[in-house]
């Protein structure tokens, strides 16, 4: 039993109060040094049988403390556990790490998405110009829907209520009252020569009125010598450098060489934003500094083209308001010097209206053509406006052929102007 059963079993025959002779029968090969330490020098150091009860206390809890490991043995693994949740606290703590460090990760994986947009680019060109124009009068055709679309489907007779409500539909979509009414009056003739009898059959013959409406011209700029000239002209914030900057984009794209003329010599930073479509497109630019004289800087343009071999001549002007006099003849000034040192030559006067001004933008068409004798129209900002049908009213009113509209923000997306894709996408 080893040391402790022995010293038990000495204390169960009658625990002996010498303690000599106990440690004498535990430990006898050191007899006498145990005699020697245990010898008391005093009496009072010799405890009497009181003292052997904490000493055995003592003995059984050693005892008990040795025998305490052979029962939790299975306890031993307490250390592995506690590693383990150490392990998993550990991988907890390089779960954010590794969180963070993926975190780099979406920009790589982001690369191939774009390349998968870019690929899908093409395809989205190859839908053609209507789904592009239908696109841009969102907001124009949802308005027209709204009430145009009650007018065609909330009456079952063409009678004087339906037409009544159809041209206020129409001047609400900016046609205007000279216009609207013309149209209405002219869907009256048709239904009466045709024998229409639906709304649905009176639809598609406003259709086709608007279209002839709208036809009153070449849409396409007359470009056929080298070089040809365009002007363009227009008030304040409509976008002409942008315009110019796409046309020459579509121009670099066909082939063309295009040469850009920074006449815009009034507004700050007109010229720096011109040579920055000009880099872009890989144009050619003529400037001046600010203050200069327009007239000049087209005359040095011209120049510019005839020695350089460029096909089209990109003339940028200050934008200027329809009732301002002396900018007015400033035009007639540019438009003289382009006659006179291109006599053969074609020439656009491209006026660029805003269509959100609305009939606003009638009225200073009306005033540049008297005065700078446009030939062509191009109308932005058409997918930002509800009032589409300012397009109808400019071309019909003012019989010169809208050539562009701009629906959108990217290079192609200043389109050409096709009339029967225009209304299709707007009815």
């Amino acid at each position: 039993m080893g040391f402790f059963s022995k010293l038990k079993e000495s204390m169960g025959r009658g625990r002996k109060s010498d303690n000599e002779q106990d440690l004498a029968q535990i430990q006898p090969e050191n007899e006498e040094v145990q005699e020697e330490e245990l010898e008391p020098d005093t009496p009072e150091e010799i405890a009497p049988q009181e003292n052997d009860r904490p000493l055995t206390r003592e003995l059984e809890q050693e005892e008990s403390a040795q025998e305490e490991p052979a029962q939790e043995e299975p306890v031993q693994e307490e250390p592995v556990q506690e590693a383990s949740v150490e392990e998993e606290e550990e991988t907890e703590e390089q779960e954010p790490e590794e969180e963070i460090a993926r975190e780099g990760i979406p920009e790589e994986v982001s690369f191939p998405e774009p390349q998968q947009e870019e690929a899908s680019a093409p395809g989205e060109k190859k839908q053609g110009f209507f789904s592009k124009i239908k696109e841009g009068l969102t907001k124009t055709r949802k308005a027209m829907a709204n009430t145009l679309g009650s007018v065609f489907s909330g009456f079952s007779s063409l009678d004087d209520d339906f037409y009544d409500e159809l041209e206020e539909c129409l001047i609400l979509a900016d046609l205007g009252v000279e216009t609207s009414g013309k149209a209405v009056e002219a869907l009256r003739r048709r239904v009466k020569e045709d024998h229409l009898k639906e709304p649905e059959q009176a639809k598609q013959a406003l259709k086709e009125i608007l279209v002839d409406m709208l036809n009153v011209g070449d849409t396409r700029l007359r470009l056929n010598t080298k070089p040809s000239v365009i002007l363009v002209i227009g008030v304040n914030g409509v976008g002409k450098t942008t315009t110019i900057g796409k046309l020459a984009k579509q121009m670099a794209d066909d082939g063309k060489k295009v040469l850009m003329c920074a006449g815009d010599t009034f507004r700050a930073a007109a010229a720096d934003q011109l040579e920055i479509w000009a880099k872009r497109t890989g144009a050619d630019i003529v400037r001046q500094d600010e203050g200069a004289d327009p007239a000049s800087v087209v005359f040095d343009g011209i120049q510019a083209a005839k020695a350089r071999g460029a096909d089209v001549i990109l003339c940028d002007t200050a934008g200027r308001l329809h009732n301002k006099a002396n900018l007015m003849n400033e035009l007639n000034k540019i438009s003289r010097i382009i006659n006179r040192e291109l006599p053969d030559a074609d020439k656009e006067i491209l006026l660029v209206l805003d269509a959100t001004t609305g009939q606003n933008g009638l009225l200073q068409a009306k005033q540049f053509k008297e005065i700078a004798g446009v030939t062509a129209m191009a109308l932005t900002k058409l997918d930002g406006t509800a009032k589409g049908g300012i397009v109808v009213a400019v071309a019909d009113t003012l019989q010169i052929p809208v050539k562009y509209i701009g629906v959108g923000e990217q290079a192609d997306d200043l389109m050409p102007f096709d009339a029967t894709d225009f209304v299709n996408a707007l009815l």
